[in-house]
């Protein structure tokens, strides 16, 4: 594997150093960029694009999640959060943190979180998305029963904290998952995440309307309204607009 990009965000010049440190211990992580307040990890996330980005929350300026917020589509960046305070982790899961390390970072700690990087990077390699074969059905489980729905039957999908919603006409089947992981195994020609917490199946799209600030209403056959962020709406929109 090629060297993997990262940059390091936060106020506390000693947190920095230490971080860094651990970090030069792997010989397969390049640290192309550090930041001490959200407009500079802003500027640094933009010049870089790096594969991963450690983050404080609590940093002058823009707070950790203010920055994600300013910089829209940053799917390609793994984002783990790193802060003294354990309040936001919740937070930091609803946005697909890929982990949430607590003050002070232990060796051991940091080592578990670069395996799931090193694994979240692979999987996104675009050689292991071509080899990729997407989900043609899910097996749904309950209490009693488990059966398989097929992937074009879902109409869109909701997060429900650790659990997935999957819509599908009348029915309605949970799922544990991250909509995050689950949806790298559908195919992005046909399902679209539309904001933090929904995604959609694009042959169930009836219009799309225009709101501020680049959001878009999103009507769906069965008239359910939902809403298309602007960080979403941009990378996807523009796969499906004619050449030329």
């Amino acid at each position: 594997m090629t060297e993997l990009r990262v940059v390091i965000a936060d106020d506390e010049a000693p947190a920095r150093r230490k971080l860094r440190r651990l970090l030069e211990r792997d010989a397969s992580l390049s640290i192309v960029g550090e930041a001490s307040t959200g407009p500079e990890a802003v500027r640094a996330l933009r010049a870089q694009r790096p594969q991963a980005l450690f983050l404080d929350i609590q940093m002058p300026g823009l707070d950790g999640f203010q920055v994600l917020e300013a910089l829209g589509d940053l799917d390609d960046t793994a984002v783990v959060f790193v802060t003294a305070y354990d309040e936001y982790a919740v937070r930091a899961f609803e946005i697909d943190a890929l982990d949430y390390l607590l003050k002070p970072v232990t060796e051991e700690r940091l080592s578990k979180v670069l395996e799931r990087l090193c694994a979240h990077v692979e999987r996104r390699a675009p050689d292991a998305r071509a080899r990729q074969r997407f989900w043609k059905r899910i097996l749904v489980e309950s209490a009693r029963r488990a059966h398989f729905v097929k992937v074009d039957e879902i109409d869109w999908i909701e997060t429900d904290r650790n659990y997935l919603i999957l819509h599908c006409g009348a029915h309605r089947y949970l799922v544990r998952a991250t909509l995050k992981d689950f949806l790298e195994r559908l195919d992005p020609v046909e399902f679209a995440r539309v904001n933090r917490s929904a995604a959609v199946n694009l042959d169930r799209v009836r219009e799309l309307r225009p709101r501020s600030h680049g959001d878009y209403s999103v009507t769906l056959r069965g008239e359910q309204e939902l809403v298309w962020s602007r960080r979403y709406a941009a990378s996807a929109l523009e796969r499906f607009l004619p050449l030329g």
